[in-house]
C-alpha cells in the first residue's frame, strides 16, 4: 500500500522548507521530497545572503505581506537560535523618477512606513562609501537589511522535522495524478497519496507546471564577492547599507556590506541582467567578461568595491511576464493542488510568509492574505 499523508510538498528551497514547517505546526502529516539534499546550492536559495525591505518599489500590494514576514523571521531565529535578518539599514538608489525611487516611495507613503529622502550630498555625508551623482537621490529605510538564505532553509527544515514532517531527499517527483479525493506521487523509490499537493518548484517550474498555462522564463544570474581596495573597515554593516542602485538607462544593482568577515569582501549582482537557461543547461562557470562588466560598472558608483575579485556563483530567477509570483490553488484541480512558483528574482524575503499562505491553502482552502496580485489566470494567455 502506498504510504498516505495529508499532504505532500514538492521542493524544499525556500518556499517549500517553508510550507512544510507551517503545514507540520498545524498538525498535518507532512511529506517532503526534494530533488537534490538539504539547503543546496542548485537553485535559488543561496548566496549568503538576500535583500530584505518594506518600502516595496515592485508594487504596494506587497508591503502588508513583508510586514507579516518580518514578524516571522523574527519568530523563526527565535525557535531556532540561528542568524536569520539583520536590519542594517538600505537606501534605495537613482535619478528621482526612476522605478526604484518612485516606487519604493510610493509604497512608503502608501503605508506610512517610516523612511528619509536623502538628496547627493547627504548620502556621500551619511554612507561616504557611496558616490552617488549629483542628480541622484535615495530613499533611507532602517529596516532595510539583509536574510541568510541556507540558514533560513536550513531553520524550517530543522522545525518541519522537529514537528513530525517526513523530509526525504535525493529523491525527485517523477510524476504525480489526481487519485481518488486527492493525488498520488511517483518517484523512483516509490509511490505515495496525499490528500492535498503542494507544489514549490523554482526553476523546474516550466517542466513541472506545464498545465498551468504560464509562459514562465528560466534566467541564469551571477552574484559575484569582491575585495574593497581599502579593505573592509568601511563596508561593514554598522557603516555600509545594503542598497539597489538604478541608473540613468534604467541598469540595476544591489549589493551589501561586508557581512562574513575581512576576507571575504562584499557582494554584489547586476538585478535582472540575466540569459535564458534552464536548470539543466545552465551555466556554472563565470566568465573573465562577467567579472569585468561588473567590476566596471561598480566603479561608478563605489569606487573602492571592485578593487579586487574575489568569486562568484550562480543562481536562477523563474520569471513571470509581469514579474508578480504565482500563488494560487492549481485551477485545474483546485481542490488538491497549491503552487508557489515564478518569484522572479524577488520572492526570498516573503518565504515565512508564502509557507503560511500555503499552509493556508491546502489546508483550509483559502488565505487572508492578500494574494489576489498573484493569480495565474492574469496570465494564462500571455504570449511566451
Amino acid at each position: 500500500m502506498s504510504p498516505s499523508y495529508d499532504v505532500i510538498v514538492i521542493g524544499l528551497g525556500g518556499m517549500g522548507s517553508a510550507a512544510a514547517h507551517h503545514l507540520s505546526a498545524r498538525g498535518a502529516r507532512v511529506l517532503g521530497l526534494e530533488k537534490f539534499g538539504p539547503v543546496h546550492n542548485r537553485g535559488s536559495s543561496h548566496g549568503g545572503s538576500r535583500i530584505t525591505r518594506q518600502s516595496y518599489f515592485e508594487d504596494p500590494a506587497y508591503v502588508p505581506l513583508l510586514l507579516r514576514a518580518y514578524e516571522l523571521y523574527d519568530d523563526l531565529e527565535r525557535a531556532t537560535g540561528r542568524d536569520i535578518a539583520t536590519l542594517c539599514g538600505g537606501v534605495m538608489v537613482g535619478p528621482p523618477d526612476s522605478r526604484t525611487v518612485s516606487g519604493s516611495l510610493r509604497s512608503a507613503r502608501e503605508w506610512a512606513l517610516p523612511h528619509e529622502l536623502l538628496d547627493a550630498k547627504e548620502i556621500r555625508r551619511r554612507f561616504p562609501t557611496l558616490s552617488p551623482k549629483d542628480d541622484e537621490v535615495a530613499l533611507y529605510e532602517r529596516k532595510a537589511g539583509f536574510l541568510r538564505p541556507e540558514n533560513t532553509v536550513a531553520a524550517h527544515l530543522q522545525l518541519a522535522g522537529r514537528q513530525g514532517a517526513e523530509l526525504h531527499f535525493e529523491e525527485p517527483m517523477t510524476r504525480w495524478e489526481p487519485y481518488r479525493d486527492g493525488v498520488r506521487v511517483h518517484t523512483a523509490e516509490n509511490t505515495y497519496t496525499a490528500g492535498q499537493l503542494v507544489i514549490c518548484p523554482g526553476a523546474w517550474a516550466p517542466r513541472l507546471l506545464t498545465d498551468l498555462g504560464v509562459p514562465f522564463s528560466i534566467e541564469r544570474q551571477v552574484m559575484y564577492w569582491f575585495q574593497p581596495s581599502g579593505g573592509t573597515e568601511p563596508f561593514v554593516p554598522e557603516r555600509h547599507p545594503v542598497y539597489i542602485w538604478e541608473d540613468a538607462a534604467g541598469v540595476q544593482v544591489y549589493g551589501f556590506p561586508a557581512i562574513d568577515g575581512p576576507d571575504l569582501g562584499a557582494k554584489v549582482a547586476f538585478f535582472r541582467k540575466g540569459k535564458a537557461t534552464t536548470p539543466e543547461t545552465i551555466d556554472r562557470t563565470v566568465h573573465e567578461d562577467e567579472i569585468q562588466a561588473m567590476a566596471d560598472h561598480m566603479s561608478g558608483c563605489i569606487p573602492d568595491l571592485p578593487g579586487s575579485f574575489l568569486k562568484a556563483a550562480t543562481c536562477m530567477y523563474s520569471n513571470t511576464p509581469d514579474e508578480h509570483f504565482v500563488i494560487a490553488r492549481h485551477p485545474a484541480h483546485p481542490g488538491s493542488v497549491t503552487v508557489a512558483c515564478g518569484f522572479s528574482g524577488h520572492g526570498f524575503k516573503f518565504v515565512p510568509v508564502v509557507g503560511e499562505i500555503l499552509a493556508d491553502l491546502a489546508l483550509d482552502g483559502s488565505t487572508a492574505h492578500p494574494i489576489g496580485l498573484f493569480d495565474p489566470a492574469r496570465l494564462a494567455a500571455a504570449p511566451a
